[in-house]
């Protein structure tokens, strides 16, 4: 068995770290910041009871990005050797020397770096052999199979083991980092035969193994979704309530959090452009930013260039209040970090109103479609124009009538953040945006 261990301690990361900042600084660089970083796991996949796949990843890194005045250089290596780091150096100075002057660059500013970094319990080491790995990915699969003679066939049941660590150094004085984990359990499962034969999975993710759903249960939820869809049909094209069950409501507002990203506002390529204090959602919804969440899978108390996170609203009774900045897109923008260089924290979907059993959202609806499934990429982030393949169940009088397939749904990423008319309770934990599935009072659903 490969060892299950760090090659190196933080303390020696710190070391490498303060060594590549001295080596920079030598050879001319009027700032630095470096990143290393360490990972190690496995995965396994089963399919049909038979071993499919055996992996084992262990890789570590090191980044640095120079600047010299105005001039940005990076160059990074995968030996730590002290020989291969001061290679590494001399070619992101010699870059940051041949590249144009960018008066928006440089390190993040000295106040608004972190200077506590409190444990946040990311770091749950998950203690299985490979075997039992196997073990645990065959009940997954035989759990789905377990649900109907109709589930013929399995895209396969996997389980992944990962461990990671990291440290994060700048010539401002900033140094820290931390070990974390991430692991999963996931299935796939065909049912049905012929031209009716449908596919649906399921999966679970974690900072620490016991937080995730367990292995039959998993199993289980795979085969009862794929047998669900069965007999899927096409309908007519019309306008009709939806609502996005949770796995793809927090994709669907995914797209929120992209519209008021630094990048693509300073690039003016956002529907939520210049939206700032008005009003984008309904006033029962309000999005909350918590980077302090234990265990949290998008917890961490800096971002990626050391700047202090913060919990915060983003949007308030549906009034927007908050954007994702980094240093250098709150510099084009003339604004403030907000600590999201590498993306947003936990977000948290709230509602002023009650949030609804999932098969309350469905009476409210009455009739219409619940999508289960996205395709496609059709979104325009300029216009906010969407469009996307979708299958699901047709609904009727609050009931499930029949599944349907093969069509899409499409609307405008504004008038449909602003039709948002009730929350489920059914958020998953293995997102970090955490919100039930969501009712948009009409998009228009083409079919046949």
């Amino acid at each position: 068995m490969p060892q299950k261990e760090f090659a190196y301690s933080i303390d020696q990361f710190k070391e490498i770290a303060e060594k590549t900042l001295k080596m920079a600084k030598g050879l001319g660089a009027s700032s630095v910041e470096v990143d290393l970083n360490e990972g190690l796991g496995s995965e396994v996949s089963v399919r049909k009871g038979e071993i499919e796949n055996l992996e084992y990843n262990r890789d570590k890194g090191l980044g640095i990005t120079v600047y010299v005045g105005r001039r940005k250089g990076y160059a990074s290596t995968s030996d730590l050797g002290e020989e291969a780091i001061g290679h590494t150096v001399e070619a992101a100075v010699s870059i940051a020397q041949l590249t144009a002057e960018d008066s928006f660059s440089g390190l993040a500013d000295p106040d608004r770096l972190a200077r506590e970094v409190p444990d946040l319990d990311l770091y749950h080491p998950w203690h299985i052999s490979m075997e039992d790995s196997i073990d645990l990915a065959r009940e997954c699969e035989q759990a789905a199979f377990d649900v109907s003679p109709e589930i013929r066939n399995s895209e396969g049941a996997s389980v992944a083991v990962q461990e990671g660590q990291f440290v994060y150094a700048n010539s401002n004085g900033f140094m820290q980092g931390f070990p974390s984990t991430r692991h999963y359990i996931s299935c796939s499962v065909t049912a049905g035969e012929g031209d009716q034969m449908q596919r649906d999975g399921w999966w679970s993710t974690a900072r620490c193994a016991e937080d995730m759903e367990s292995a039959h249960e998993i199993g289980k939820q795979s085969g009862i979704r794929a047998l669900g869809k069965v007999g899927a049909k096409k309908i007519n094209t019309k306008k009709t309530p939806v609502i996005f069950e949770a796995p793809v409501a927090s994709g669907m507002l995914r797209h929120f959090v992209s519209a008021v990203s630094g990048g693509n506002l300073y690039r003016q390529q956002s529907f939520l452009e210049g939206t700032i204090g008005e009003i984008v959602f309904p006033e029962l919804l309000s999005i909350e930013e918590d980077p302090f969440v234990p265990r949290g899978l998008a917890s961490g108390s800096f971002d990626n260039e050391g700047v202090q996170t913060a919990k915060r609203s983003v949007v308030s009774a549906g009034r927007l209040e908050g954007l994702f900045l980094s240093t250098y897109s709150a510099r084009k923008l003339g604004l403030a970090s907000t600590g999201n260089a590498g993306g947003a924290h936990n977000l948290f979907v709230r509602s002023s109103a009650a949030t609804h059993e999932f098969r309350d959202l469905l009476k409210m609806m009455g009739t219409g479609l619940l999508i289960t499934d996205l395709l496609g990429h059709g979104t325009n982030m300029v216009t906010g124009d969407y469009s996307r393949g979708a299958s699901g169940f047709w609904v009727e009088n609050g009931e499930i009538a029949y599944p349907v397939q093969e069509v899409t749904v499409a609307g405008n990423l504004k008038n449909m953040f602003k039709s948002i008319s009730a929350i489920g309770n059914d958020v998953l934990s293995r997102s970090s945006f955490k919100v039930g599935s969501v009712l948009i009072d009409s998009m228009t659903v083409g079919g046949e």
